[in-house]
């Protein structure tokens, strides 16, 4: 007789686990996707001033070169970590969740230059952490 789901209890913590330690495995390669475009974006940054159009007046207003140093550092550091997500190392996760968190606010204040992607990359974010704080911490994924 076969039992179903809701009555075994280690089948449904086996699924629970697969689904996040594939949330974790999507985090950190959306990290490095995510770090990987950060870099190209401050390069671009950084080799000219007239990539990007400024919409009006912001409070958080920095020189496209300023930008282009922040995109560029972040983004090396986000994508270093998400390979790190990747290979299950213990300090990825925390400081996943940490640049995570920068790169919200990062994209918040760039929201001139680029509204779509700045919202776009605000939500995975927000994915991001939202895996690496509940995902599997045993898993070792790549």
């Amino acid at each position: 007789m076969t039992q179903h789901t809701a009555s075994n209890p280690t089948a449904a913590r086996s699924r629970s686990s697969s689904w996040a330690e594939g949330g974790t495995v999507f985090a950190g390669i959306l990290m490095m996707i995510g770090g990987v475009l950060g870099i190209l974006n401050g390069i671009a940054g950084i080799a000219t001033d007239d990539v990007y159009q400024a919409i009006g007046s912001y409070v958080y207003e920095f020189s496209l070169t300023t930008w282009g140093w922040i995109h560029l550092v972040l983004g090396a550091l986000v994508a270093v970590t998400g390979w790190g997500v990747l290979k299950g190392m213990d300090w990825a996760r925390g400081v996943g969740i940490g640049l995570a968190a920068l790169y919200m606010i990062e994209y918040f204040m760039f929201l001139p230059y680029a509204p779509v992607w700045s919202l776009i990359s605000i939500a995975i974010a927000g994915f991001v952490i939202w895996a690496l704080a509940t995902g599997d911490r045993t898993a070792r994924t790549v």
